[in-house]
């Protein structure tokens, strides 16, 4: 029910009824004006926590600006000046958003609390001034009409005729300020309709305005965002795969750490004590040496490893001689002396272990040298070499590779089986054998065997296919800024190649854009090719923790050579024009018409989740100077998911079927590999899994270092007796030929992963653990 409505008729009648019907519209007055009250003070609180969380919000955004990114290493890849300016960006556009929602604060105060105040006292105050006036010219006309009533009609004449015209004016009045409280109580009912309701709306308003500016800033920051994850993607697999680099390099100095010592451009180098003799006491003191052989310069620095500051400065001098001190002359072990040339007297040192003195002392030439064994390399040698041969194998596996599996997902980047690997480049590399090894239409030969074969003969070669004297200029041509300079400087470094290395490098880039042309089909686009290949072509001479930071701007060089094979192997490099590009290498600006080169051109790496139904291959492969292979499979367990995905929602569809993944790679860290599963013509007995022969020695004699797999549960560690699932066909001498439902004594795990030892006719050998069940 609504308030009655009030008549001015009732006003002179001013009836019980019509004072309860007034009484109704007071009511809702003063109900309304403590609502409009309480309105006002909560809208004071909304306006000082927008302020406070306006002001947060800055801080947020001033600590994101403040912040920059130190990447290890001298220069940076575009994907990572995409990710240390994405900070910026934040803030810019937080900074943004909050100047918007400052200008709604500051009209907040006149669009609502303002008009409410106004409202209120003009409106709301007016009305209760009427009904106090109201209520006085009620209580006078009453008490007027009382006295009046109260006359003695004896009066004269004169008397009550006065006295009936001032009841008249007193009732006109009451009347008068009757009909003025009514109007403006019903003024105030409908006013309130419009001018409550407006300032309410004018908020709300201003709050839509604040929102959609921060519509129309997320369209303008989604161009960024997407580059920026593109980018947050690339540096993931990236960084996975320098991850699984430095790893490596780190067990290897955990087993051999004198074999893997970083070369310095000192003899030697290290902690060493020397005697402080003074007046009257003698003490030792640590100090961090270095020897040059050549000038014989001898430095020291007084250091303190606990306190991890320089607390002396840096001593030199020329060496002249230096003798073992004989351990019955001193109490101290591993002392020698030594003698400078500029410097009087004789110091005496120790080192930290017989072995560090025996390496100091044939440093320094000692009196008494022991057998220095120097620094060991160890380099991969083969017999691959840039002639006739190698070209005819490399065209032949391209020529392969174009006509029968171009259009293969995860094309070089799946791992063909090792044994079928190595017979392959055996026979393709043997004059004898090379024209009988067919490969455009034999079925023989799997892609993934042609792939991998490929570029193990690339690893093979005595010297990657870029050379080590070269390797370095074309890691500083990837750190530049500007992209063209970048395309200039490996242009002309390309041409500064010996002549059949840059044959064989055309030859590969001009394939492998051939390979990302077809991306679509087989997932491998030029940043994909660009992480294969580049350890392998550009593979430094020192395996060094500072060396496989570099692998990503290794990547970048093959990805300008892929991009742009045609001009840097047909066009002859224009003198002069990397360097002119160089003076364009200033810090890209974040626009839409200036991004930062190639990040947003490069798709992303595809990702697929395998159904639990698949059989997984997983396939671990570390690429160092020293090649690294291992290989294998786990049957028994679900197909594992992909633990990497985009960082963005929007590149996730967990709904939708997506494509294979390009998942196992020469450089790339453990990934799992849904291989096709065939189509099996009966539909009752599936078909075998794919077997994982035995990791072998390579094709020279080097011996293939693997990472165990942990046994599958079904293994047991004590012999037991299995079943064949399927038939297998020896493919090794160490291996068991078998058919379905062969019985098998004596099986246990053996040393190679995948694989299981057992008994069979009274000859042992290896069986592959996914082809039998245990009994």
């Amino acid at each position: 029910m609504g308030l009655p409505a009030l008549e001015f008729s009732d006003c002179y009648l001013d009836s019980p009824h019509f004072r309860e019907r007034l009484k109704s519209h007071e009511l809702e007055l003063d109900k309304t004006n403590k609502f409009i009250k309480e309105l006002i003070k909560d809208g004071r609180a909304l306006i000082q926590a927008l302020r406070s969380l306006s002001s947060a919000k800055r801080k947020f955004a001033e600590s994101l600006n403040e912040f920059k990114f130190q990447c290890i290493g001298d220069a940076e890849t575009d994907d990572e000046i995409c990710i240390a300016k994405s900070l910026q960006e934040f803030a810019s556009v937080l900074k943004n958003l909050e100047d918007e929602r400052a200008r709604m604060i500051e009209n907040a105060s006149d669009v609502l609390i303002t008009p409410l105040e106004r409202f209120r006292k003009e409106q709301i105050g007016a009305a209760k001034e009427a009904r106090k006036k109201y209520d006085k010219e009620t209580e006078k006309y009453c008490g007027v009409l009382e006295k009046h009533l109260s006359l003695s009609a004896k009066k004269k004449e004169s008397q009550l005729h006065e006295a009936d015209s001032q009841v008249d004016q007193v009732r006109q009045h009451f009347y008068e300020v009757s009909l003025e409280y009514v109007f403006k109580v019903q003024e105030v009912q409908e006013r309130k309709m419009f001018e409550f309701v407006e300032p309410l709306l004018a908020f709300l308003q201003g709050l839509f305005t604040y929102y959609h500016h921060g519509y129309e800033l997320a369209k303008d920051f989604n161009d960024f965002k997407t580059e920026l994850t593109i980018s947050i993607q690339n540096t993931r697999n990236r960084f996975e795969s320098t991850r699984s680099e430095v790893e490596c390099l780190m067990k290897k100095m955990k087993e051999s750490p004198h074999e893997h010592k970083n070369v310095s451009p000192h003899t030697m180098q290290g902690y060493l004590f020397v005697l402080e003799k003074r007046s009257f006491v003698s003490s030792w003191a640590k100090y961090y040496c270095s020897y040059d052989r050549e000038p014989k310069r001898f430095t020291m620095v007084l250091f303190d490893q606990k306190s991890g500051g320089k607390v002396g400065e840096e001593e030199s001098f020329t060496l002249k001689s230096c003798t073992r001190r004989k351990t019955e002359s001193i109490e101290k072990r591993f002392c020698f002396d030594v003698e400078a040339v500029d410097r009087a007297g004789v110091i005496t040192m120790q080192a930290l272990s017989e072995e560090d003195r025996r390496l100091w002392m044939e440093a320094m030439d000692g009196r008494e040298p022991v057998g220095f064994r120097g620094w060991e390399y160890r380099y991969y040698t083969t017999s691959a070499q840039l002639d006739s041969i190698g070209f005819s194998v490399i065209k032949k596996f391209i020529h392969a590779v174009e006509t029968r599996g171009i259009n293969e997902q995860g094309l070089y980047r799946i791992v063909g089986v090792h044994s079928r690997v190595q017979k392959l480049l055996s026979l393709a590399m043997d004059p004898k054998t090379s024209a009988d090894v067919e490969l455009d239409s034999s079925s023989e030969w799997e892609i993934k065997t042609i792939t991998s074969a490929l570029k193990y003969y690339v690893r093979m070669l005595p010297a990657p296919l870029m050379t080590y004297q070269f390797q370095r200029s074309f890691i500083k041509a990837a750190k530049l800024d500007n992209q063209e300079a970048r395309i200039a400087e490996v242009h002309s470094i390309v041409h500064h190649l010996p002549e059949r290395n840059r044959q064989m490098l055309h030859l590969l880039m001009k394939h492998l854009a051939n390979v990302a042309k077809h991306h679509q089909q087989n997932l491998m686009t030029v940043a994909n090719l660009g992480v294969v290949f580049g350890p392998t072509l550009l593979r430094p001479q020192e395996e060094t923790v500072a060396a496989i930071m570099d692998i990503k701007f290794q990547n970048i060089v093959i990805e300008i050579l892929i991009e742009n094979h045609e001009r840097i192997f047909k066009d002859t490099p224009v003198p002069g024009a990397s360097q002119q590009n160089s003076q364009l290498n200033t810090p890209q600006k974040k626009s839409t018409e200036n991004k930062v080169p190639s990040c947003s051109e490069r798709p992303l790496t595809f990702f697929y989740t395998p159904p639990t139904c698949c059989v997984c291959v997983c396939v671990c492969v570390c690429v160092c100077v020293c090649l690294s292979l291992s290989l294998s499979l786990s049957p028994t367990s679900p197909s594992p998911t992909s633990q990497r995905s985009p960082s963005w929602p929007m590149f996730s569809a967990p709904s939708s079927p997506q494509p294979a993944s390009s998942a196992s790679s020469d450089s790339s860290p453990v990934r799992c590999v849904t291989p096709p599963v065939p189509h099996c013509p009966h539909g009752n007995t599936p078909p075998p899994p794919p077997r994982i022969p035995v990791a072998r020695q390579s094709l020279h004699g080097s011996l293939l270092s693997c990472m165990r797999s942990p046994l599958p549960p079904t293994c047991s560690p004590t012999a037991r007796k299995a079943r064949a699932l399927y038939a297998c066909k020896a493919e090794h001498p160490s291996e068991l030929s078998f058919s379905a439902g062969t019985i098998f004594d004596n099986v246990h795990p053996s040393r190679e992963p995948g694989w299981l030892e057992g008994t069979l006719d009274g000859r042992t050998g290896l069986i592959p653990e996914n082809y039998v069940e245990f009994v």
